[in-house]
């Protein structure tokens, strides 16, 4: 069913050139990708940069050029030079300085997976420093994750929610845990092919997960009841663990939806793990135990992780 999942955000403002996002993690609170309109309204360049997504530039109006370094004289050249109707791509991990020449220049950059100020390195030297210290403190601001972890313990929750941020380290260091019905991880393992949810495309390209597994069973019973399989708790890795063997991101955020369903309003102030891909089931390592999970036998309820929750 079509839904709105955005609203434009002014991320960036100088003068002479303004960036409204339309998705990505401000737009729509959505790491999978980021979507945003450019306007420069007189010559101007961006800084060098180096991304850590791949990003499509769609030219609506004047011309983008895209210099990069020779690296056989180290001087700068132009690579590419797109006009209205045109679309440029740069590959991750690309080194490059966005120029506009003319004046009204519009285009559409569309990133995968989406932009945050981690992700696009700036290469700030002789730019007006005073300049740069506002974008970059203001897309920092942005972009800060400010609800708590997902669980109720108070000693887990940040205390001041407009100024502490939770430190990312403990989130990449934390395991992650994910429930499935039995019957499609048993057919994954059996295959040896990655484990994805039912509704992974239609969320986005992620898989559910959670820092603590005593919320599963509410998470369940929210989502899952209708389902009248047996279902299990797979416990993995670390998300830095699942980045550094199978190159498989992880991000954290607010609750999303699954399928059609959405979370509860009282889970908005938490962070989920969400997975940017499956879960891969022959790879040792990644996923290191399995437990059941059980169920009222007349409603469908689901009651406990055994050995996990119930001990």
């Amino acid at each position: 069913m079509p839904k709105i999942v955005g609203k434009s955000t002014r991320v960036v403002e100088t003068e002479g050139f303004t960036i409204d996002e339309y998705a990505g993690n401000v737009g729509s609170n959505d790491d999978t990708m980021s979507l945003a309109v450019v306007k420069v309204s007189k010559p101007y360049s961006e800084p060098w940069l180096t991304l850590e997504y791949d990003e499509w530039i769609a030219v609506i109006k004047g011309t983008v050029d895209c210099h990069v370094m020779d690296e056989a004289t180290q001087t700068e050249t132009k690579a590419v030079s797109a006009v209205a109707g045109e679309t440029i791509f740069i590959e991750k991990g690309q080194r490059f300085k966005p120029v506009f020449p003319v004046a009204h220049t519009e285009y559409i950059p569309v990133c995968i997976p989406a932009f945050k100020p981690e992700r696009c390195k700036r290469e700030e030297e002789d730019r007006d420093p005073e300049e740069e210290k506002k974008i970059t403190d203001k897309l920092l601001d942005l972009h800060t994750q400010k609800p708590t972890l997902d669980n109720d313990k108070d000693e887990d929750k940040v205390p001041d929610a407009a100024n502490d941020v939770i430190d990312s380290d403990v989130l990449s260091d934390s395991l992650l845990y994910h429930m499935c019905e039995e019957s499609v991880w048993k057919a994954a393992v059996d295959s040896g092919a990655a484990h994805f949810p039912a509704t992974f495309r239609q969320d986005g390209g992620l898989t559910h997960a959670t820092l603590v597994p005593e919320r599963l069973i509410e998470t369940a019973n929210q989502f899952y009841t209708s389902s009248k399989e047996s279902w299990i708790c797979l416990k993995l890795c670390s998300s830095k663990v699942l980045k550094n063997k199978c190159g498989i991101v992880t991000v954290f955020e607010g609750p999303k939806a699954v399928g059609t369903t959405q979370p509860k309003e009282e889970w908005k102030n938490y962070v989920f793990p969400h997975i940017l891909g499956g879960i891969p089931v022959s790879i040792p390592g990644i996923v290191t135990e399995v437990f059941s999970m059980k169920r009222d036998p007349t409603t469908g309820t689901f009651l406990s992780i055994t050995g996990l929750t119930d001990e």
